[in-house]
């Protein structure tokens, strides 16, 4: 039975990706609903492309421009706007399988109403786990939803688990790797006067500016490893974080018996998503062969946490448990969003991030409102630590 998507921030990185996937498959996959935050001359283009039922966007103003091209065009799909609008589309009937790619806590609310929709959740969007772990693994078993991983390193561990949940008893930790970004091997030191451009020049992957800042911190490894722990139930302390630079191994499980178990591919968010697309079947995602033989070498190295005080501070979080890493989270996005616009230096951004985390009392997460007042205490403890900082030269 063919799929129909509804696809949450599809043109982002991960959104480009996805069509082209579904493109490759038009007798298994359709799209219900695309949403875009501003982007709404690509969203157009997509829409005109894919005939989507529901167009969602951020505003008013867009919504009204996307609307008017598609009329011209004498495209049918509906166009809607507003945080409403994008839960109507994640819990629509009109889609059975919901690709979560927002980036930071915006796809949380949209996210969460697809789980509770009992939705196929194609999960991209980290933050709905490091934000509210608890509330939406919940969420997840109670409606009868089904959680796949698209990150590249959480997908690899959930191809390398066994399928039967009574023998991940043999587990004894999961490994999670990372680039080490644009930084791993430049002097600490000189770190303070890194550019945005800089910081965006990921050496393997193709991102947005935000998770490409997150990658150079490090930081979206830290978030990475508190997503892992809910998706995989396992604590802190069995979840390990290796720098290997090649891309190639993209995570690994280990076993009581020794065994250890990887997933490797060419450095292509279209191998993720693919096999959670057609999950549990296999179909091809346009990403050619790995051919070991060319790549030769695959390193590792321990990561310097001097170098990358975010994965500290993403491990204390996890490790305080309740609203910290909703925390953590929003005052990461606050001071990303601040180095990108040249208002902080790069090391501002973990400077900021501990401050907030030292700043903010920390309390159990009974529910999301919990999470969203914890969400929105850090993000104005963060703007009022960044607007007391000298704007860099």
């Amino acid at each position: 039975m063919q799929k129909r998507l509804t696809l949450l921030g599809s043109t982002g990185s991960i959104g480009d990706s996805t069509l082209d996937v579904v493109a490759r498959h038009p007798e298994r996959f359709s799209v219900h609903a695309l949403t875009a935050h501003r982007n709404g001359d690509k969203l157009v283009e997509q829409c005109l492309r894919f005939k989507p039922d529901v167009a969602v966007v951020g505003d008013a103003a867009t919504a009204g421009r996307v609307a008017q091209a598609l009329r011209e065009a004498g495209c049918s799909t509906e166009v809607s706007w507003g945080a409403q609008a994008l839960v109507d589309a994640a819990k629509s009937a009109g889609c059975d399988t919901v690709v979560a790619a927002i980036v930071g806590a915006a796809g949380l609310a949209p996210t969460l109403a697809a789980a509770r929709a009992g939705k196929r959740i194609l999960l991209a969007n980290k933050e709905a786990l490091v934000m509210s772990g608890a509330i939406f693994m919940d969420a997840v078993r109670d409606h009868g939803a089904t959680l796949l991983p698209v990150d590249s390193e959480h997908n690899a561990i959930f191809q390398c688990l066994p399928r039967e949940a009574a023998l991940h008893g043999g587990v004894t930790k999961i490994i999670l790797t990372a680039s080490g970004g644009p930084f791993r091997t430049r002097e600490p030191a000189t770190l303070v006067d890194v550019t945005p451009e800089e910081a965006c020049k990921h050496p393997n992957w193709v991102m947005g500016r935000k998770i490409s800042v997150d990658s150079a911190t490090m930081m979206n490894k830290g978030l990475e490893v508190i997503e892992a722990h809910w998706l995989f139930d396992l604590p802190g302390e069995r979840i390990d974080v290796l720098i290997h630079p090649q891309s190639v191994i993209h995570s690994l499980v280990s076993y009581a018996d020794g065994s250890v178990l990887a997933q490797l591919g060419n450095p292509d968010m279209r191998t993720p998503i693919a096999h959670a697309l057609a999950f549990p079947e296999r179909v091809d995602s346009g990403v050619g062969p790995l051919d070991l033989v060319q790549i030769a070498t695959l390193s590792f190295e321990q990561p310097d946490y001097a170098r990358f005080p975010c994965l500290a501070l993403a491990m204390r979080a996890l490790a305080a448990g309740g609203v910290a890493s909703a925390s953590l989270n929003a005052a990461n996005e606050v001071a990303v969003e601040a180095f990108l616009a040249r208002r902080i230096g790069f090391m501002e951004i973990a400077r900021t991030v501990g401050a907030v985390l030292d700043a903010l009392p920390n309390r159990r997460a009974a529910n999301l409102e919990d999470v969203l007042d914890a969400d929105a205490a850090a993000r104005r403890a963060a703007h009022a630590i960044i607007d007391s900082l000298p704007v860099p030269a």
